[in-house]
């Protein structure tokens, strides 16, 4: 088994707090992540054996939520969000400028493990553009530098 036995107990404690067990299955891929990093793919077939769903309902979850990883990633996801109100407002150039600062394309993790970073569609922060998310933290109205400082901060 990959999903830790503590971590099993969490996830039958969520299925127990609704009426349809299946409706925890995104608590239970929180759960899955915050113990293990990420959800690797034999964690999505236990899974699914836990609900009684076919794996690959479990698969698209995870394909469709950007914010679940199935392979684990560095200490810190840093996310540029490129929606169009913030690359009207430099977003793209913000991502190119910290995928040159950090020696990585979107996507990628730093050869030292600190951060993965990545982009994404929206953070409903549009007001605040350019924006970026670290570690579920937002940080807006972000020009290169400050950017930078943000990320060299990270350990």
């Amino acid at each position: 088994m990959v999903i830790p036995e503590a971590a099993r107990d969490a996830i039958d404690a969520a299925i127990g707090r609704y009426p349809e067990p299946r409706a925890a299955l995104l608590p239970a891929l929180h759960i899955v992540q915050r113990e293990l990093g990420c959800v690797p793919l034999e964690a999505a077939r236990e899974l699914a054996a836990i609900f009684a769903v076919a794996p690959v309902e479990v698969l698209e979850l995870l394909s469709f939520y950007n914010l679940f990883r199935v392979e684990p990633g560095g200490r810190h996801r840093v996310n540029v969000c490129t929606n169009l109100p913030c690359s009207l407002r430099g977003a793209r150039a913000l991502l190119r400028g910290l995928e040159a600062h950090l020696g990585v394309a979107a996507g990628e993790t730093t050869r030292d493990g600190r951060i993965t970073l990545g982009h994404e569609e929206c953070l409903g922060a549009c007001a605040w553009a350019p924006m970026l998310r670290i570690d579920g933290d937002y940080h807006e109205n972000l020009d290169l530098e400050d950017a930078k400082r943000l990320l060299d901060g990270l350990e």
